[in-house]
């Protein structure tokens, strides 16, 4: 019997392989094999195809150079001129490198049903569903990829993520209900040796070797952080003893914490000058020395230059580790100088997918990322500035008539739920038409500006400022000026030619922005710790 295809539509690249690993884009001859689709292709005009075959090229040649705007609206013009397979798989591929997987995979959906048998179709939709964490799905497509391409290299590597990712869930699953006290209530600092060669930054030894010490009466000061970020300044990671009791102190000093903070701008200028301020910065995403660079244009955090960075510390960069120990760090010497939201990257299944866990395994070890997990787990989901300003990583909920009460009596000390409003609030996005779709990403929903107004208005604010996308000059004004995207990694995985962006907030609440290009950074490539066979 022929192998049956998956399920192919549930509704809801002419390059050569990329850089960043085996994805490639297709010629329109390539692959795609059915008669029904070859005749509908030669049943529409030879001129009509060749301008189609054209605007592919040139999408091709967008994606290679990173323009990934551009290569969707070529890969959307060949296909208003003659609907092909393959240029809805080249549209998919740009979709899953900017995590737009839902949009992703209603392309690769609509491939199949131009060509059911078309076999890149199945192994974008696979790589969509792999990034959202639905491994089983993921593993069905890409079966049958392997079914139908036996020798495919990247495809049984991809079958093998698949197998080892639906493991670890399901051991990660069993241990979570077996376990009922958490790593921070039983690791103690005074088991963790410290060599007489380590020439770092410490904490005071006999504090955070005390039996029944209180984490959060651990002393952590500016000059322990100042040394501790030259120290990573110069690729050298603090002792794990340390990095312990960072975390302890850090978990509960931020568990304290509704979940929106209300911050104040400060009656006190800031010691490098210029009015009393509070700085929003968007998704970081690993990139340490773009962080260090914002630090020089606007001064380091402190009580009277306090910032809020809006969730994504981790993830794509490989500097994460750095990014999110010098911001707890601070948290830890001067609770006033910084407030972390929660983004959907602080959560353990991405960090998996897009290399956190294995940067933290391979700069420490499991120990220390199930006690990051644990922090994550306490960040606050939102936060308002001089109860004018709403700052959150996504957006709004996908229901009208959520009040702040609603999100303050959310349960948040868990893992991100895939969906209902802790899942809103981290994942969705703004749309330029009114009311809600179905998110591009496939998780949460889109929202439009009269959604964005109405939270507003009836949550007494002016203004949501959110981060979570890229933006070409680090941020974008949107839905009549209520809605302020920021995002603050230049120059995105070192490809995306991005500025990025940071905005500055005093007395009157009015916003104002700095743009930043990025800086040099150590040979180390985004995503070097992240699983290979799914990367992009």
């Amino acid at each position: 019997m022929a192998e049956e295809p998956p399920a192919a539509p549930q509704e809801a690249f002419d390059e050569q392989k990329m850089d960043s690993g085996g994805e490639t884009t297709e010629d329109s001859g390539s692959d795609s094999g059915s008669a029904a689709a070859d005749d509908a292709w030669k049943s529409v005009p030879d001129e009509l195809r060749a301008a189609a075959e054209a605007k592919k090229d040139e999408g091709n040649a967008a994606l290679k150079a990173g323009r990934l705007t551009d290569a969707v609206r070529l890969y959307s013009e060949a296909i208003a001129m003659a609907p092909h397979p393959v240029y809805h798989s080249n549209r998919a591929m740009v979709y899953i490198k900017r995590e737009e997987y839902g949009l992703a995979i209603v392309d690769a959906e609509s491939a199949m049903r131009l060509d059911r048998t078309y076999i890149k179709a199945y192994y974008r939709r696979g790589s969509a569903n792999f990034a959202l964490g639905h491994y089983k799905a993921a593993k069905k497509d890409v079966t049958y990829v392997c079914k139908r391409k036996p020798n495919d290299k990247d495809a049984r590597a991809k079958l093998k993520a698949c197998q080892a990712a639906i493991r670890q869930a399901a051991f990660a699953a069993a241990i979570e209900a077996e376990q009922t006290i958490p790593l921070s209530e039983k690791i103690k600092c005074a088991d963790i040796i410290v060599p007489p060669s380590y020439d770092g930054p410490r904490l005071i030894d006999e504090e955070i070797d005390a039996e029944g010490a209180a984490p959060e009466a651990f002393t952590v000061t500016m000059d322990f952080v100042r040394e501790l970020i030259e120290r990573f300044r110069g690729q050298k990671l603090l002792h794990k003893k340390y990095l312990v009791a960072l975390l302890l102190k850090a978990k509960a000093i931020i568990s304290a914490y509704p979940n929106i903070m209300r911050i104040a701008v400060p009656e006190e200028a800031p010691p490098e000058g210029g009015e009393p301020r509070v700085t929003v910065c968007g998704d970081t995403h690993g990139q340490y020395y773009d962080v260090l660079h914002i630090f020089e244009l606007n001064g380091m955090p402190s009580p009277s230059n306090p910032y809020v960075f809006n969730g994504d510390f981790v993830d794509r960069g490989s500097f994460s580790v750095e990014v999110i120990v010098t911001f707890l760090a601070i948290k830890c010497a001067a609770p006033e100088a910084i407030y972390l939201t929660r983004g959907n990257h602080e959560s353990k299944r991405l960090n998996v997918n897009y290399g956190f866990d294995g940067e933290a395994k391979a700069k420490y070890d499991g120990q220390i990322m199930d006690l990051f997990t644990e922090v994550f787990n306490t960040f606050p989901l939102a936060a308002t500035i001089g109860d004018s300003v709403f700052v959150v990583h996504g957006g709004m909920a996908s229901e009208r008539g959520v009040k702040l009460a609603d999100i303050n009596a959310l349960n948040r000390f868990r893992e991100i739920p895939e969906g209902g409003l802790m899942s809103d609030l981290l994942w969705s996005d703004p749309q330029p038409l009114p009311g809600y779709a179905p998110s591009k990403r496939g998780v949460g929903k889109s929202f439009g500006p009269d959604v964005t107004a109405g939270f507003l208005e009836e949550n007494g604010l002016s203004l949501l400022v959110r981060s979570h996308e890229v933006k070409d000059e680090g941020y974008l004004v949107e839905h009549n000026g209520k809605c302020i995207t920021v995002f603050s990694a230049p120059n995105y995985c070192d490809q995306m030619g991005n500025k990025g962006a940071f905005i500055t907030f005093t007395a009157d609440c009015v916003p104002r922005f700095t743009q930043f290009e990025h800086v040099p950074h150590p040979p180390v490539k985004p995503m070097a710790y992240a699983n290979s066979a799914f990367s992009i």
